[in-house]
This record gives structure tokens, sequence and C-alpha cells, in this order.
């Protein structure tokens, strides 16, 4: 692991020591290793195909995890309540509910699986809503609704609600462009040089209010 800086912490994953799990598990506490209080985290690596990289397991109802798994090499065969299918390396596997009894078994030997699990508290950052809207202008009935659920989390957000002004902008909504554009630089007065410069706001680049809201 890396020392050079005592603010971060780098390894790789095949110097997590390996320990020996249940049955035929063998894990690598990457949570303990790196000294991780957010979410739990470990990785699983079989040394023969058929070998575990998935104990057999509930998760607890009192803890109530929700569970990632990525498949990292190889390939991992998932058994979920009784229903499997095959995970090749790039696969995610995800499990909000506790109760889903999980398995999975190595297709193939160096098989390796990282596992990220914790209670469900986590409050998304906004800038995933502003990304998705944008991807998602040429659906402006879409947008919109990703637009409206991020705000819904975050009220106060300058990028939401940028973004809002410009996909109102692009809709030809002067007055719903502008109200939303000037909440944005409200709480965040450096949009200023980005809606000066920026193309969704094209045609109201001559309209004395949206010089008003651009100027300082």
């Amino acid at each position: 692991m890396s020392e050079a800086n005592p603010r971060y912490r780098v390894v790789h994953l095949d110097d997590v020591e390996s320990l020996p799990g249940p049955g035929t598990l063998t894990w690598r506490p990457v949570r303990a290793t790196l000294g991780i209080r957010a979410f739990g985290t470990n990785a699983y690596t079989a040394a023969r195909a058929g070998d575990d990289v998935v104990e057999p397991h509930t998760e607890s109802p009192e803890l109530a995890h929700e569970e990632l798994y990525f498949v990292a090499r190889g390939t991992a065969r998932f058994t979920l309540d009784g229903e499997s299918f095959e995970a090749p390396a790039g696969t995610y596997v995800f499990i909000p509910d506790p109760s889903v009894h999980r398995h999975a078994v190595a297709a193939e030997a160096g098989t390796t699986v990282l596992s990220f699990g914790g209670p469900a508290t986590f409050t998304p950052s906004a800038w995933e809503w502003s990304f998705r809207a944008a991807a998602a202008r040429a659906d402006p009935v879409r947008a919109r609704e990703i637009l409206d659920d991020g705000l819904a989390v975050h009220p106060r957000s300058p990028s939401l609600h940028y973004e809002l002004a410009c996909l109102e902008a692009s809709l030809g909504r002067r007055d719903e462009a502008l109200a939303a554009l000037r909440t944005a630089i409200d709480r965040e007065p450096e949009l200023r040089d980005a809606a000066r410069a920026d193309d969704d706001f094209a045609g109201l680049r001559d309209d004395p209010d949206f010089v008003a809201v651009v100027t300082l």
C-alpha cells in the first residue's frame, strides 16, 4: 500500500491479503485494509473453477444492507433465490432486498468478485441528474422528469436550476428560462460566465433581461 500521502491510500487488489473464508471462499479484506468507514467492501478470488466467490447467505434484516457485486475478472455463476445466471467480467449484480438468498461460484480459475454494501442512506450528488437531463434533451419530457426528480432531492442545486434554464431556453420558453437562470446564478454567481458563452441561450443574447441576469 502507498504511504506517500497520509490523505489517501492506494493498493492493488492482488496486494490485499488473502484469507480463507467459509467453505471454499477466499476473501480479501479491502475495507479493513484501507480503513473505509462509509461502506463495506471486499474482494473474493477463486483459485479453481467451482470455488465460491460469494458465500451462500442472506443479509441481516436488522442491518438491511443493500449489496452490489462486480465481476472484475473471469466469470461467476450467481444464484439468487434459486435463479441462476452467468455473470462475465464487467457485470454488476445489485441486490437491494436483504432477504434475497445469494450465492456465486467461479466458472473459471482466477474469477474475482468485488462486493460493496451498506444501508440505503446515500444521497446522490445533484450532478447525476444534471448530466442525465442534459443527455436526454432530445426528449424534453424525459429531461424534465429527470430534473423534477433531482430538484425533489436537491431543491437548491444551482446546477439543476441551470440545466432547467437550458432546457426551457431550448424550448423557447423565455420567462421560464430566465426564472430558472436567475435562481441558478443567485446560488452560484460563477454561472454567469457559463451562461454568457452557452449556446443554449443564443436566442436570448440580445434580450435585455438576459443581459441583466448575466451581468454583474
